[in-house]
């Protein structure tokens, strides 16, 4: 089982160029995979997204990706030599012209407006897509690890909440028998009070009891809800993600635990479904950190 909150780095390096991913993961419903590039890398976005994707079924997923280039052709100095020769001539020119100290030298030359430009040729992006690859994959193994880690805490949880409600639905499937027999003697009793001594119609104080009975008979949702849990134990043991399948037995299992409770016309009963209630929205509260 994994969780869906979770951190990764992966870098990657060749010819003095590096590239930084970094994924951070949280909850989320769907897959939802926001790629943070520099405007000159977007062409890198299609290449982390297909890995992001490839690995990751479920989650809100942030991609951070920083590169570096110190490679010898990274910047490129380029000197325009005929506006360099028009600025040389018109210092002459004014040398002459009003008898000034020449200091216009190299130096002041370079630090001329236009003369010297400073220029990034275009990268070589099939390197560049192969190291974002690289480093993302790398950052998506180290967030795996993390949300395998985070997930065997919330197996646990789960195991244990699943235990929980198999134990208190042993308990409602114990009591739900003994309802209508509390029941029919607390009304034969009634009746007798009533009737002060005469004998009760017992054809209608059965008839009544048969209708109770009907109506308070819960032996199907606990047969369905004995299933869920069964199912639900199974799920969380399989290798593949398994968010989207417990999300839905949960609502199941919320189902089946509120039909119990409509039904329910006895207070030991009630309490079993009230903590039933709770340890169902205890498991639905995990099961959202599910892949």
């Amino acid at each position: 089982m994994k969780s869906m909150t979770g951190y990764g780095k992966g870098v990657a390096t060749s010819d003095k160029r590096t590239v930084t991913v970094e994924l951070k993961s949280v909850n989320g419903r769907f897959l939802d995979v926001t790629c943070k590039l520099p405007k000159s890398l977007m062409y890198i976005d299609d290449t982390v997204q297909k890995c992001v994707k490839g690995a990751i079924s479920r989650g809100s997923v942030d991609v951070f990706l920083t590169y570096e280039n110190l490679s010898d052709s990274s910047k490129k100095v380029t000197v325009d030599n005929s506006l360099a020769s028009e600025y040389v001539n018109a210092a002459k020119s004014l040398r002459a012209e009003f008898r000034l100290e020449d200091d216009f030298n190299v130096t002041a030359l370079m630090r001329t407006p236009e003369i010297v430009t400073v220029s990034v040729p275009q990268d070589d992006r099939d390197a560049v897509i192969a190291l974002a690859k690289s480093a993302t994959l790398e950052a998506l193994a180290n967030l795996e690890k993390m949300r395998l880690t985070e997930g065997k805490g919330v197996l646990a949880d789960l195991t244990r909440l699943a235990d929980n409600l198999e134990s208190l639905l042993n308990k409602a499937k114990q009591r739900a028998p003994l309802v209508v027999t509390d029941y029919k003697q607390g009304l034969i009793t009634r009746v007798k009070e009533l009737l002060d001594g005469f004998e009760p119609d017992e054809n209608k104080l059965l008839n009544e009891v048969a209708f109770f009975a009907d109506k308070a008979d819960i032996n199907e949702e606990i047969s369905r809800l004995t299933s869920h849990i069964a199912q639900f134990r199974a799920i969380c043991k399989e290798k593949i993600p398994q968010g989207r399948r417990l999300d839905f037995l949960s609502q199941e299992m919320v189902r089946e635990v509120n039909t119990m409770g409509s039904k329910s016309n006895d207070i030991e009963l009630t309490s079993y479904v009230v903590a039933m209630k709770n340890e169902v929205e205890k498991i639905k509260e995990q099961i959202r950190n599910v892949e």
